[in-house]
């Protein structure tokens, strides 16, 4: 098994010369990347990709020396940081806190192709897909590609005791005489359905369990990663004792479907597995209401599976009877035999409204857990996200909308207007498209905060540009609920009501950069609610605000 971390003997002396290299601080995808590199997660890489491995994966699906490989495995730096760099020269790779993780040696220097990437990895650059945006607003220009000397592993904190490496998962199965292993992915918590999925498969291929849930994404911060955890630690005891084992894989997702699911099965190759399983609705997270279905496993068989090295066990696909009191095949079902059903949305809106769960579905552990962190919306952490320009009415329909959520009790509440937390937050910007990005996204992260300890954040900033507007969305939509009013006030209303000249300098050139007249604003193509507040009252406005946020259920 690959093994990339330095021996004692040159662990030293590289420690001591890393101090007087160019650092670069890695980013949770990247330190998710190097873990599985260095410890031989990723075999056979050495390291991040140098271009010939880039373009051959994203030509061929494999690696320059004809190895299979479903998908870069790149380190992205941005052009400032790459721009005094060199083929042959070696940069330390650090965490966020400055703990050095590894060297590495430049071989590359390149910048990606992204049309190409998108087109390879989504067959798209719809930049809607989860994947393309990702690629697009999150991951830099410039590559760099190299092999690497191990130093430490990333360090983890949390669930230490289920962090195991290929090689350490590699022993157990061995010690224990597991000769056959069913590597099963997923990314949620796990029902009666699963377990009885799962124990079936293992138990007709005469193999032992590997549950092996992907959690690369998800932070120390977040709740849901650790009830999910919990949650599979729960449903571990329902299986017969010692057929079945837990080990988290620190893989983080590209929402790139079928190819998530063979990069999953190289790591399961290379943590001792024989077999792979994908949970019956993993793609759903990359392709709402799409699951995993017999031409993907088909697909999978026909193509990929010789060259993976790893079989796959395909997913049968079962239902509850409830004349027979259990889970059983759907092909088994006899005629007028009317199986129950829940679907993921009914989970939802059960959850959300707060309704039982019934027994036959899951466990009541595992419910528990869950219920933790999707509360219903009256209990979740919420942000009111008001966009518009200049004079469209946002501050004062924002305060109104505030006092009135006041009288009503029960919510923490706090108003980050656009222009406070210009004086407050970001004073040194100027209004430059990077420095107004720069501002809302410190608005977003302030307002994340709020929204995932349960308060409510109000936020009035004019906010002008869709891209800066959906990175704010994704990061709060992932800790509580986020409602986006715009205010399509007309310009000439805004102008008309202008108290303070803005406008009126704008046009003349005297203030630069001024959205409306110099700048750009990109009406936002799906908010929860359009406002134009011309002819309309102050209250008006804001009972629509309240109106709107009680049909989502978040006051009552």
């Amino acid at each position: 098994m690959q093994n990339l971390y330095l021996s004692n003997a040159n662990l030293k002396t590289t420690i001591e010369r890393s101090n007087e290299l160019v650092s670069w601080d890695l980013t949770q995808k990247q330190s998710c990347d190097i873990e599985l590199i260095l410890n031989g997660g990723f075999s056979p890489l050495q390291g991040f990709m140098n271009k010939a491995d880039y373009e051959s994966v994203l030509n061929n699906q494999s690696l320059a020396n004809d190895a299979f490989w479903p998908l870069p495995i790149t380190l992205d730096v941005t052009e400032q940081f790459a721009a005094d760099l060199k083929p042959e020269q070696e940069i330390a790779l650090r965490d966020p806190e400055g703990v050095l993780i590894a060297v590495m040696q430049i071989e590359d220097i390149y910048t990606r192709d992204l049309e190409q990437e998108c087109k390879a990895l989504y067959d798209t650059t719809d930049e809607k897909h989860p994947g393309v945006y990702f690629l697009s607003s999150h991951i830099n220009d410039v590559y760099l590609g190299g092999t690497l000397q191990g130093i430490q592993a990333p360090i983890h904190h949390d669930f230490q005791r289920r962090r195991d490496t290929p090689r350490e998962l590699s022993a157990r199965f061995k010690k224990l005489g597991w000769n056959r292993v069913i590597g099963f992915q997923t990314r949620r918590p796990l029902h009666r359905r699963e377990v009885n999925q799962t124990f079936r498969a293992a138990r007709l291929a005469e193999a032992n369990l590997l549950i092996h849930p992907a959690v690369g994404e998800l932070t120390r911060e977040d709740l849901y990663h650790y009830a999910r955890v919990h949650s599979y630690e729960h449903v571990l005891r329902k299986y017969p004792a010692q057929t079945t084992d837990l080990s988290l894989a620190p893989l983080f997702p590209r929402h790139a479907g079928v190819l998530d699911v063979l990069l999953h099965a190289i790591l399961q190759k290379n943590s001792g597995c024989t077999h792979f399983m994908i949970d019956e609705s993993y793609l759903n997270a990359d392709t709402p209401g799409a699951y995993v279905c017999e031409e993907v496993e088909q697909d999978i068989k026909e193509n990929y599976e010789s060259r993976l090295g790893i079989e796959l066990i395909c997913n049968e696909k079962m239902v509850y009877s409830p004349d027979r009191g259990g889970y059983i095949p759907i092909d088994e079902l006899k005629p007028g035999e009317q199986p129950q059903v829940i679907s993921d949305q009914d989970l939802r809106n059960r959850l959300n409204q707060g309704l039982d769960v019934p027994d036959w579905y899951s466990f009541p552990e595992v419910i528990e857990e869950v219920r933790k962190v999707v509360k219903p919306p009256e209990e979740r952490g919420l942000t009111l996200f008001f966009t518009g320009l200049s004079g469209s009415g946002k501050s004062s329909v924002a305060n109104a909308v505030l006092v009135r959520i006041m009288e009503l009790g029960g919510r923490a509440v706090t108003l980050l207007d656009g222009d406070i937390v210009r004086q407050n937050l970001s004073a040194e910007l100027g209004f430059s498209k990077q420095d107004r990005d720069t501002n809302i996204r410190r608005i977003g992260y302030v307002a994340s905060e709020i929204t995932r300890h349960g308060g409510m954040a109000i936020c009035a900033p004019i906010a002008p540009y869709a891209d800066t507007r959906r990175f704010v969305r994704a990061m709060i939509s992932n800790v509580g609920g986020f409602v986006e009013v715009y205010l399509s006030t007309s310009l000439e209303e805004c102008e008309r009501r202008d108290r303070k000249g803005l406008y009126a300098k704008a046009r003349a050139g005297i203030i630069k950069e001024f959205t409306g007249i110099s700048d750009p604003y990109e009406v936002p193509e799906n908010p929860e609610l359009e406002l134009d507040t011309t002819g309309m009252s102050v209250d008006q406005a804001a009972q629509k605000v309240i109106l709107i946020l009680g049909k989502l259920g978040y006051i009552k």
